[in-house]
């Protein structure tokens, strides 16, 4: 947990320089509009069709259709949070985590040589596929929102996997060689995965939520940089330039 702290120390020390805040306000903006459009007109269609479908379905056949119309609702609010996010992050993969990567690195960690194939259409593929594989997880695991509490549990895992799919590799497609990104991701995946948690949970909160797509971004590049940084010997601890 110590390096996943670290990382999110530098992320908000990186917050005091207003380049970094326009790259994290971009896709918030985005969310948000996005957000009120599908709420306006998508909300009601997608909660008809929940209840057209298993589980809720199958409540209303029981004589639990108070309980289908809550879950409905609860569901087509999930479902609207995760695209918004789900597009945001995907524009916070393609647009901004170049943006940030290419600040970071000509600043705090110019130490880090770039080793990588820097391929902007892998890092693209790389988020789309997430997107796809995200998007399927969400609605195979809808018939388990019945269980309690897994309607809250489940889409806080599918988001921190997103995350970590993500913005992992992008992170360091441009400065990892291969064997180099495949040993951290190896080495990692428990603090990766905490990391990916940390924005998920943060995700959920409001208003701050909006902002969670770059900032996920942005300490993924802090957490990969730093542990590429160590990996070639250079563990220097660093926070603005204070050495620790």
């Amino acid at each position: 947990m110590g390096d996943v702290m670290l990382a999110l120390m530098r992320s908000l020390a990186s917050l005091r320089r207003g380049k970094v805040w326009g790259y994290v306000l971009v896709p918030a903006l985005f969310s948000l509009v996005l957000w009120i459009v599908l709420a306006i007109w998508g909300l009601g269609v997608l909660v008809d069709w929940l209840l057209g479908h298993p589980p809720m379905s199958l409540l209303i056949g029981w004589g639990l259709a108070w309980l289908a119309h809550i879950l409905a609702y609860m569901g087509g609010w999930m479902a609207i949070f995760a695209g918004a996010y789900l597009t945001a992050s995907l524009l916070a993969a393609v647009v901004i985590m170049p943006l940030l990567l290419k600040h970071l690195s000509e600043t705090e960690y110019r130490d880090v040589a770039p080793m990588g194939k820097d391929s902007f259409v892998a890092a693209a593929v790389n988020s789309v596929l997430a997107s796809l594989l995200f998007i399927a997880g969400w609605l195979l695991s809808l018939p388990l929102w019945i269980i309690p509490g897994l309607s809250l549990i489940l889409p806080l895992l599918l988001m921190a996997w997103l995350n970590r799919r993500t913005f992992a590799y992008d992170a360091l497609s441009m400065h990892a060689t291969v064997a180099e990104w495949q040993a951290i991701r190896q080495q990692n995946k428990a603090p990766l995965f905490m990391l990916g948690l940390s924005m998920a949970l943060l995700a959920h909160i409001p208003l701050l939520g909006l902002l969670v797509p770059a900032l996920a971004a942005l300490s993924f590049v802090h957490y990969g940089l730093e542990a590429l940084r160590r990996s070639r010997g250079g563990a220097i601890v660093t926070i603005e330039g204070e050495r620790v």
